[in-house]
């Protein structure tokens, strides 16, 4: 009796290897990732062309919260805005007019620490309640931006 020869052995050099058009036998579970699939936090295989070609791919992104957002607003007290305004000058923020000194503070709020003794024309994001009233009795004025 002769040996039977083994399947493997007729089927080494075919391309399908016995499967047919080898759709059914690799479905989609077995396909492998498509477009960036398996791009995590340890994505060795894709690593380098991410950074060459995707360098912000990874990473955090995304909305920030509104509490973040109120967090990101400077505070200043009035007593700040009087001792250095020699320095908002020269960073270009305030300026001299007839009417007074005009200030614009995009991003502040203006707290009512200190008091004024120039007349000031101030633009700020938001003002506390007693500074208003403590900018009005100075003789200055305020614009919310």
């Amino acid at each position: 009796m002769k040996k039977k020869r083994s399947k493997r052995s007729r089927l080494r050099g075919r391309r399908s290897c016995g499967y047919g058009a080898r759709k059914k036998h690799r479905g989609k579970g077995s396909k492998g990732g498509k477009g960036m699939a398996g791009t995590g936090k340890r994505a060795g295989q894709k690593r380098t062309w991410v950074f060459k070609y995707e360098p912000d791919y990874l990473g955090k992104r995304g909305f920030t919260s509104m509490k973040k957002l109120k967090n990101k607003i400077n505070i200043i007290n009035l007593s700040q805005i009087q001792n250095n305004f020699d320095t908002f000058l020269k960073k270009g923020l305030a300026r001299k007019t007839n009417e007074g000194i005009k200030l614009e503070l995009r991003g502040y709020k203006i707290l009512a620490n200190g008091e004024l003794k120039d007349k000031f024309i101030i633009k700020a994001t938001s003002f506390s309640k007693k500074v208003e009233a403590k900018i009005k009795k100075s003789g200055s004025k305020i614009m919310k931006i």
